[in-house]
């Protein structure tokens, strides 16, 4: 329900997009669009990927380290359920088919694909607070989302880094939770107040394999809006690098509400709106489409992956009902 909810909200704010500008407009945007810029925006996508999915392979520990190409089948498969939920917790899969094919136990995979996403964040709001405190046109609303992305930041990392400060967050979270410490809500966190001590515990203890995922997810990162930047010179607009850093990451940011389909919408209506003083509303409501095929290309990919790992998933679930 929740996600036919997601898709209704998502194509809700594609309609309104799509009356509010020049559709014909929109066409030719593409139709004059420069070509080699598109190949090498688009052919991001592998490299990215790639990355990824070696990051993944360096988080594993020594005694359950996967192969580099079994990586690659679990980040594409994960990506596939990117496309249907919320905030990307399709990675959160991955945790699932770690366990399954019996690379770690349960917690510990768990652990790992949560310390990922944490790194993913916080190095998308670390770009964008560099982006956002270089800004040349800032108003009282930039200031104000600078000051949050940044106070996000700070306190992102001292929650990664400190346990003391992790646990007073995850009480204040079941606290303030719908239906209190013993809701729903409450009781998800505190499962994931325990993977996430084991996390702490586990990525501390090795400082050189901290760095070296640190600065990955870093360069990743950079890497994704890199290919948004170039996705602009496709669209034979221009946009200086910094303001790039800025606004790139605040329409990601828009698109990992979970409000809607896989951030359709969200991320549109932000691009569009946050660009508007280097472009018009077509070139961003084509910047969009083409933001959103940087999840949709992965996910085709995935789709034999995705197939295999839930096959297997449910034949395991199949012998195991038999067998009691």
């Amino acid at each position: 329900m929740k996600r036919l909810i997601s898709a209704i909200v998502s194509l809700g704010i594609l309609i309104v997009i799509y009356t509010k500008i020049d559709f014909a407009g929109l066409v030719t945007v593409f139709r004059d669009c420069d070509r080699l810029w598109m190949v090498i925006s688009l052919g991001m996508v592998i490299p990215l990927t790639l990355a990824t999915s070696w990051r993944l392979q360096q988080l594993m520990p020594e005694a359950g380290r996967i192969g580099f190409g079994m990586a690659n089948k679990l980040t594409l498969a994960a990506s596939v359920l990117n496309m249907i939920l919320p905030s990307k917790m399709g990675d959160i899969a991955k945790a699932y088919f770690i366990r399954d094919r019996g690379y770690l136990s349960g917690s510990l995979s768990l652990s790992l694909v949560v310390f990922e996403k944490a790194c993913d964040l916080l190095s998308l709001l670390l770009w964008c607070s560099f982006g956002l405190l270089l800004y040349p046109n800032k108003d009282a609303l930039f200031w104000l989302m600078a000051v949050g992305i940044v106070g996000g930041l700070v306190g992102g990392t001292a929650i990664l880094a400190s346990s003391r400060i992790a646990n007073l967050a995850f009480r204040i979270g079941r606290r303030i939770a719908p239906g209190g410490a013993n809701g729903k809500v409450g009781q998800k966190l505190d499962r994931l107040q325990a993977s996430w001590r084991e996390m702490q515990t586990y990525f501390w203890r090795d400082r050189q394999q901290l760095a070296v995922i640190t600065l990955t997810s870093i360069g990743i990162w950079l890497l994704h809006l890199l290919q948004i930047w170039f996705f602009i010179f496709a669209l034979k607009a221009s946009v200086p690098f910094i303001a790039n850093l800025a606004l790139s990451p605040l329409s990601i940011l828009a698109g990992l509400l979970p409000l809607t389909f896989a951030g359709v919408g969200t991320r549109d209506a932000a691009l569009i709106i946050f660009y508007q003083p280097y472009f018009n509303a077509q070139t961003g409501a084509a910047l969009g489409l083409l933001c959103t095929s940087r999840y949709l290309l992965p996910a085709i990919g995935g789709l034999p992956f995705f197939g295999q790992f839930l096959s297997r998933a449910r034949s395991e679930k199949a012998a195991k009902t038999a067998g009691q």
